[in-house]
């Protein structure tokens, strides 16, 4: 079967794989107190240009948004995000459950525009009840959003000036954000992102990492004691180093763009072969989630051989579904998923 469902189904790759055996004997201080955690810091913070910044490893992504916004907000405060956000869609009431409301906003696929999120502040305090609603304490966004679709580095500094002129802090989800930044014409880069937003992460866990989220934090004064409040979320890992060795191996020599370059790269091979079959593309998305719209009898032949996520509801006739790439899909794996899909045109 080949399997296209998502980008963390496999366990690592092997280049950590390997670190994490040849360094399993060894005996070291909890909590991130050890040299690897200390190399892996220096080197996000030399990648992102931000030797001031303040950086934390945490266990996985729900845990990070949730740590993150529930500390940087006030209580009376809430997260501004797209309708399709992550958070507002895909993490349980995560953030909800820390007491603070998550208030949507219009996307198209899947971005958020700069005029929108001045709008929604604007008039917000213009209400003269606004003392009694949910404040807008932050603006959330992802890179790739959950269509697959980038910002662009002129969208990103709108964002971040809007978010800055109303005194709000600008956060970015970056769990995919590998595959952003080798993505078809981006033009962003790990040190734009750093400088344009008050706290991101670096997702691990969908870009060849057995699990865990390296946390930026930029804006140093939003997030004072970082420490006590990851572990209040239940994201501290006793074992630290893992995530240190981990997220080294990541940065260390360019593992993180390669890994994200490969499985690009094989997602395009994947919506080429889709459109020459005569499907269609409903999202021009530049990295490795693709979506399609196809008929329930092609999508049911496929199925006896791939596997993949509907997006949305199975229609009566036709439906939209997503095809993920990752480090672990091979070149063999996408030729035979080509030769099926090219099988299926009429």
């Amino acid at each position: 079967m080949l399997r296209f469902d998502s980008d963390y189904m496999a366990g690592a790759h092997q280049e950590i794989l390997d670190a994490l055996v040849r360094t399993n004997r060894e005996l070291t201080a909890g909590y991130g107190n050890d040299p690897y955690t200390a190399e892996a810091k220096a080197l996000i913070r030399k990648a992102c240009d931000a030797p001031e910044a303040e950086v934390m490893f945490l266990v996985g992504g729900t845990q990070t948004n949730a740590t993150a916004i529930d500390g940087i907000l006030a209580h009376h405060e809430g997260v501004l995000a797209a309708e399709s956000g992550h958070i507002a869609v895909h993490e349980s009431g995560a953030i909800e459950a820390s007491g603070h409301k998550v208030l949507t906003l219009p996307h198209t696929f899947g971005k958020v525009s700069k005029e929108d999120v001045a709008k929604y502040i604007e008039e917000f305090y213009t209400d003269e009840t606004y003392q009694h609603m949910v404040a807008p304490g932050m603006l959330y966004i992802s890179q790739p959003t959950e269509y697959g679709t980038l910002y662009t580095l002129n969208e990103l500094e709108g964002l971040s000036e809007v978010c800055h002129r109303h005194n709000i802090p600008l956060y970015i989800d970056g769990a995919r954000m590998g595959y952003g930044l080798k993505g078809e014409g981006a033009d962003f880069t790990l040190r734009d992102i750093a400088r344009l937003a008050d706290v991101f992460y670096i997702g691990g866990t969908k870009c060849g990492t057995l699990f865990g989220e390296a946390l930026v934090v930029c804006n140093r004064s939003l997030l004072k004691h970082l420490f006590p409040l990851v572990k209040q979320h239940g994201a501290l890992l006793a074992k630290g180093r893992l995530l240190g060795i981990q997220f080294g191996e990541l940065f260390r020599n360019g593992l993180y763009e390669r890994i994200a370059e490969h499985a690009v790269r094989l997602a395009i091979r994947l919506r080429e072969a889709m459109r020459e079959a005569g499907y269609e593309v409903v999202i021009e998305s530049p990295t490795n989630q693709q979506f399609f719209r196809l008929k329930n009898s092609v999508i049911d032949f496929l199925r006896n051989d791939m596997s993949f996520d509907y997006w949305g509801p199975r229609g009566e006739e036709y439906s939209v579904v997503r095809l993920v790439t990752s480090w672990a899909t091979t070149e063999e794996e996408v030729a035979e998923a080509c030769r099926l899909i090219a099988s299926t045109k009429a």
